[in-house]
């Protein structure tokens, strides 16, 4: 039966701003999901966001350092279906405060929540995600990496680090025959927590959420390391995942749809 289950979408801070949004981006086209996040109460609201999703699983585990990534993989290793792909949705905590005013291991301690998550959730899920017949790695890259972010100097430093870290991924994963992208979100991010201090020009999740998938899709034609969430334009994907999703129902109907293979 294990070879009749649509292949999933591992999503790592699933929990957060850009996570929750790429979640229901997936099950709106019709994927299976992942959700991975740390927090297990924020995750239980994120399932009973979406209660009427039987493609829905949530885990708790961390990418934090090189052995939580670890055991995540194993776990993942034991599950009955194929991973599709993954997306990396996680990020350090940023908080205000000048260069200049902080001493040098405050900036050792951004790079460690907002840079080394990153390689060790790679180093491990790579080459899980080729044994299980995926292809595509993403990562959400955060605002102001190219220039400054007034105020937040140390998350500007780890964010550009973060970029050149999926520049050199992109390069190292080829002969994997997998894809490493990251989708650079330009500007902070609106939910409804934030309503009253968002400014006109910030994203919505959704949005990017839609836009990863757009990258997640066989048909995507983007091999760029680096893609801008301005050049996607966060349009509803016309049902890309959904497709795989309705030939593996097809087939355990008894009734094969196009293109499926027994």
């Amino acid at each position: 039966m294990s070879g009749m289950l649509a292949p999933e979408v591992l999503v790592l801070g699933a929990s957060g701003r850009v996570g929750s949004g790429v979640v229901a981006a997936l099950l709106e086209a019709g994927s299976p999901v992942l959700a991975v996040a740390r927090d297990a109460s924020r995750l239980e609201r994120l399932a009973a966001m979406h209660a009427d999703e039987p493609g829905l699983e949530v885990m708790v585990a961390s990418v934090s350092d090189d052995g939580a990534a670890a055991e995540l993989a194993r776990r993942v290793s034991r599950r009955p279906r194929g991973l599709r792909g993954v997306v990396d949705a996680t990020a350090g905590v940023r908080r205000t405060s000048r260069l200049l005013d902080q001493p040098a291991p405050v900036l050792t301690a951004s790079f460690e929540q907002e840079v080394l998550p990153h390689l060790a959730a790679a180093r491990h899920l790579l080459p899980l995600l080729k044994r299980r017949g995926g292809d595509r790695y993403l990562l959400a890259g955060g605002p102001h990496a190219r220039c400054g972010w007034a105020g937040y100097g140390h998350a500007s430093v780890a964010i550009a680090a973060s970029r050149m870290l999926v520049q050199v991924l992109h390069e190292e994963a080829q002969p994997l025959g997998v894809r490493v992208q990251m989708l650079s979100i330009d500007a902070p991010v609106w939910t409804p927590d934030n309503t009253g201090r968002a400014c006109a020009g910030w994203h919505g999740t959704l949005g990017i959420g839609r836009a990863m998938v757009s990258l997640l899709a066989t048909s995507s034609p983007d091999a760029r390391s680096i893609v801008s969430y301005a050049d996607t334009a966060g349009e509803r994907p016309p049902g890309m995942l959904g497709r795989d999703f309705a030939a593996v129902l097809d087939a355990a109907s008894g009734t094969p749809g196009p293109g499926w293979a027994a």
